[in-house]
């Protein structure tokens, strides 16, 4: 008997995985390097992130982004660059309601937390960005399939140009991702490939051979964690499937309710058109009592 398939690698997308490779001191130049990735692949636009660097950055306190309500997300990140940037990294495992507002409710703290108490301001703002890194795909077609990367501004909506380009919200699909990789291309695609597909790898991809993957790769491993940070990633792993095994129940009761209900409608159409109830019964499935009732 084959024995069970273990992860090599911690899966990105929970708690304890996202914190420990994103949201510590030790590993933040995988933010850095992630962060950085992102800017330059908006710099190939008409972006006024052109030229945008990271060079440190530091971790801010996230408890103002967690005391009103329950929190869905996996983990937030808050940090600050060098230059006064503020930003929140946020890993987003499931679609809710008002997700939307709930990320531009996130984004005015660092907004607020600029402002000078007790002395004179001129309210000049340092930019404040909101990375969602999404498990899920916007819901009623918003975006074309195909485009997973979404940046944000404030527009005017006549002239058609940024009207404030100092707040920006950038949104990435992920499921959307599907280069495979031999495709890998730029940082960008390699750190996106890398949260789409970590915990499936067995191995360290060869197309991933600069010097700050074979840190991460290291920091990644399962096997190298303490007892106490392998019983913190299981139980983080246990609510993740958790969530997943809820979502995707919910999918099939809607889909099968979907399908009943549609052949409910058809049935009542035979219904109408005064098809016998004995060959409604045996298009559709249903009994002669439920066509009956009808």
């Amino acid at each position: 008997m084959e024995e069970p398939r273990h992860e090599r690698y911690v899966n990105p997308f929970t708690d304890f995985g996202f914190k420990r490779l994103f949201g510590t001191e030790l590993n933040k130049e995988f933010l850095i390097s992630l962060l950085n990735a992102m800017f330059d692949h908006m710099s190939q636009s008409d972006s006024s992130e052109a030229g945008m660097v990271i060079k440190d950055l530091k971790y801010l306190p996230t408890e103002k982004l967690e005391q009103y309500g329950e929190r869905r997300a996996v983990f937030d990140v808050y940090c600050e660059a060098e230059n006064g940037e503020r930003i929140i990294v946020e890993m987003q495992k499931a679609s809710q309601d008002f997700f939307k507002d709930r990320s531009v409710f996130y984004s005015a703290f660092p907004i607020i937390e600029q402002g000078k108490v007790g002395q004179e301001w001129d309210f000049n703002l340092n930019h404040v960005y909101t990375v969602g890194i999404l498990n899920f795909v916007f819901p009623g077609g918003e975006y074309d399939p195909d485009c997973f990367h979404h940046e944000v501004k404030l527009m005017d909506t006549t002239g058609k140009h940024v009207f404030y380009d100092k707040l920006t919200y950038v949104y990435l699909e992920m499921p959307k991702f599907k280069k495979r990789e031999d495709e890998l291309l730029t940082m960008y695609d390699k750190w996106l490939f890398i949260l789409k597909n970590l915990s499936r790898l067995l191995d360290r991809p060869a197309a991933l051979q600069e010097r700050i993957f074979t840190r991460f790769f290291e920091q990644a491993e399962i096997a190298r964690f303490t007892p106490d940070e392998a019983r913190m990633f299981e139980e983080s792993l246990k609510h993740y499937r958790d969530l997943n095994n809820v979502i995707s129940s919910a999918e099939r009761r809607g889909r099968a309710e979907g399908r009943a209900e549609g052949i409910r409608a058809n049935a009542l159409r035979m219904k109408a058109d005064a098809m016998p109830a004995e060959q409604i019964a045996r298009y559709t499935g249903l009994t002669i009592e439920e066509i009956d009732k009808l």
